[in-house]
């Protein structure tokens, strides 16, 4: 049940916006930030005023059906017309909690993945490569753009680290559920006796902030440059165009150094830092608004385990909505990618409704 008051500011808002945009006085700036809002108000006035209306509505309904005046023709339209009411109110009330629901201003922004190849040696960075080339499956079928922004390889052909930069519609809503512990269990390449082994990636999601998003002033950084080393140390370049960019108050470091030029090492190292900050000052803003809240979903939180993709069984299980697809293979493809995503995003939403019912 939705407290009536939400639901009358709700109908009072869309008025006023409606007034304001109507008055022609609003400046271009404010006119689009408001047309937005009318925008997404208006998707679920008809539901408010029905919503608000409901009470009434049944009450009316009910005394048709009681009346021992009414002939049984109208009693059986009247039972037909409420219970057409009653389950429209319900999808009212479900459509106007999820508008109530607090929105993430990151959603739309696009976002930087970052894979690191975890516990378990060289199949560890195996792991981190087959994950990124599903990642990169997932941005070709929904026409997303990557862009690597560093790349660090092992041995073995696998990866160390990735960073990437992923553009399109919404992305950051789309990933945001990836950061955490990915969690591999298959029998290695090299593995003779045919055992089992466990190995890990963390993922990292962020969305990438832009200068307004995050001021940062020369005073709070210490740049220090160093000469860039491949594999086993040996030099790739004699110029010290490797950066390595620290943000004082924070004590959030970035390295970089991918590029021949220190400008542009400088350049991947600040977009990388911006972004790493804007999440760092979010999450820290979000666990001082919900200190009592216990919903993990979305958290971000890149020690928690939240998948484990298990070859031998061809199964891959998301732990924090207990959901198990015998489909691993079709997920490495990025063919089910979506699947899993609908259904963590219903189970974050479903604990937020019961937050919001509180």
């Amino acid at each position: 049940m939705i407290p009536q008051k939400k639901i009358r500011e709700i109908i009072s808002k869309h008025k006023t916006i409606e007034q304001n945009l109507s008055s022609g006085s609003t400046d271009k700036k404010d006119y689009a930030k408001m047309s937005k809002e009318y925008s997404d108000i208006n998707d679920v006035i008809g539901s408010a005023i029905q919503y608000e209306k409901f009470e009434i509505s049944k009450k009316e309904l009910e005394a048709m059906i009681n009346d021992n005046k009414n002939d049984l023709d109208i009693k059986n339209l009247a039972k037909i017309e409420l219970s057409n009411l009653i389950k429209q109110n319900i999808i009212n009330e479900k459509k106007l909690k999820l508008f109530l629901l607090p929105k993430d201003e990151a959603d739309a922004k696009n976002a930087i993945l970052e894979i690191r190849a975890g516990t378990g040696g060289l199949e560890a960075s195996l792991f981190a490569g087959d994950l990124f080339k599903m990642y990169e499956k997932v941005c070709n079928k929904k026409k997303w753009i990557l862009e690597i922004i560093s790349i660090s390889k092992s041995e073995a052909g696998g990866l160390k680290e990735v960073v990437a930069l992923i553009k399109g519609k919404n992305i950051y809503s789309s990933l945001k559920y990836e950061s955490g512990v990915h969690r591999v269990q298959r029998v290695p390449d090299t593995e003779t006796q045919g055992r089992v082994h466990t190995s890990a990636a963390t993922v990292a999601v962020l969305p990438e902030a832009e200068d307004f998003d995050v001021k940062l002033e020369d005073k709070d950084l210490r740049i220090d440059v160093f000469r860039s080393s491949g594999p086993g140390g040996q030099s790739v370049n004699t110029t010290d165009s490797a950066v390595r960019i620290t943000h004082i108050p924070t004590g959030i470091v970035v390295s970089q150094q991918d590029e021949k030029s220190q400008i542009r090492n400088k350049e991947k190292g600040i977009k990388i830092l911006r972004s790493r900050i804007y999440e760092f000052e979010r999450q820290k803003r979000d666990s001082e608004r919900s200190k009592d809240r216990k919903n993990k979903i979305g958290s971000g939180d890149r020690s928690e385990r939240i998948r484990t993709y298990n070859f031998p069984q061809g199964r891959v299980t998301d732990h924090r909505i207990n959901l198990t697809l015998h489909k691993l293979e079709e997920f490495m493809q990025g063919e089910i990618f979506e699947e899993i995503n609908e259904n963590l995003l219903l189970s974050a939403q479903e604990n937020e409704l019961k937050e919001l019912s509180k």
